[in-house]
């Protein structure tokens, strides 16, 4: 009979605890900007909550889900009946086009009691001619940018991209592309005078013949010489030549797996030999892998090489080498990119650690 009348007891106060608590309301937890433009800058929204609880509760935070987002709030005691406010503002700096941003109230226990909501739109401001063509290629001639990077560069499928470029002087330049670095593979098209105020595009692209495929990595820089003259601003290209998907009708394709996305040697004495890591590469798929290219950066060498066949549920044990005699001492880092015929994935990097010591 005492257990059940001390359970009683603990049961009515556990009731009590639970209904005494701080119960913040919003009447209006979700708030419109409308459309407002970027040049106004920041825009603010003040919402009002109340404790509608038995007890006084504390905003212990308010979380944004965007740093464009900032909220304002007191840690004062609320209490039962009283209201608090939440000023809640957007900056719309370089952030155009429709936003909706959640803010999450945590009270002091911990628990989350509200959230709310502010949206809008923004109407874009007009940007400078240093905003739009930021790069500064001297004589007058500015760009929108230096470097197009292609991704994947399939055979037999051309992939093309532009550089922006104005004439901010008053005369009449001459542009002229010096190949720094060139692959052979790489198109440009671009004007050899350019009018004052002239606005245009500079034409790149790549294409693969199917009757000489190219692998692995693709680089291009181009030295942009304005009147005969150069800043040091170069234009940079690159990408990876892989294998065209294949029209399969029976669905068979390879797939690649690697055993390792890291492979560590530690610590490794410089008067040390040879040192052996493990990598194994499988071939998961239905149709044979073939390994089409082997890239490092030349602390590594591997037995993983191009022309490396492995038949569908085959696998290969590939050997990573090190010499640490020809290494410097400090932190090693490399990487090595495999390209295989694999249509979903066909490139892959291997990250290869060292650290050689006296």
């Amino acid at each position: 009979m005492s257990r059940k009348i001390i359970l009683l007891i603990l049961l009515s106060l556990y009731g009590l605890g639970a209904r005494a608590q701080g119960t913040l309301v919003f009447e209006s937890p979700n708030w419109d900007f409308g459309s407002i433009r970027e040049a106004d800058g920041p825009v603010s929204h003040t919402f009002t909550g109340e404790n509608r609880g038995d007890k006084p509760l504390v905003i212990l935070d308010v979380m944004t889900s965007c740093g464009c987002t900032a909220p304002r709030f007191s840690k004062q005691p609320v209490l039962p009946g009283q209201k608090t406010e939440i000023t809640v503002t957007y900056d719309p700096t370089n952030r155009p086009g429709i936003f909706s941003k959640d803010l999450t109230v945590y009270s002091s226990e911990r628990k989350k009691v509200a959230t709310l909501t502010v949206q809008g739109s923004v109407t874009p401001r007009p940007k400078s001619l240093e905003e739009l063509y930021p790069v500064d290629a001297g004589g007058g001639l500015r760009l929108t940018s230096t470097l197009n990077a292609f991704a994947y560069i399939r055979i037999g499928q051309p992939v093309q991209s532009t550089f922006g470029y104005v004439n901010d002087s008053r005369h009449t330049i001459r542009l002229e592309l010096r190949p720094l670095t060139t692959s052979g593979l790489l198109r440009t098209e671009a004007p050899t005078t350019i009018a004052p105020g002239e606005r245009g595009s500079i034409n790149v692209s790549y294409l693969i013949p199917a009757e000489q495929p190219r692998y692995g990595t693709i680089d291009d820089a181009l030295e942009v010489v304005v009147n005969g003259r150069s800043n040091g601003t170069t234009l940079v290209t690159h990408g990876i030549g892989v294998d065209s998907p294949a029209e399969n009708p029976g669905g068979e394709i390879p797939r690649s797996e690697y055993s390792e996305n890291i492979l560590k040697f530690g610590p490794v004495k410089r008067s040390e030999s040879l040192r052996r890591l493990a990598l194994t590469l499988s071939n998961t798929g239905t149709a044979e892998l073939i390994v089409r290219s082997v890239e490092g950066e030349g602390h590594v060498a591997t037995t993983l090489a191009p022309g490396l066949r492995i038949a569908p549920g085959g696998t290969f044990r590939a050997e990573v080498l090190l010499n640490p005699k020809d290494q410097e001492y400090g932190v090693l880092s490399e990487h090595l990119v495999v390209v295989t015929n694999d249509p979903v994935r066909p490139m892959r990097r291997i990250r290869i650690t060292a650290i050689i010591e006296e």
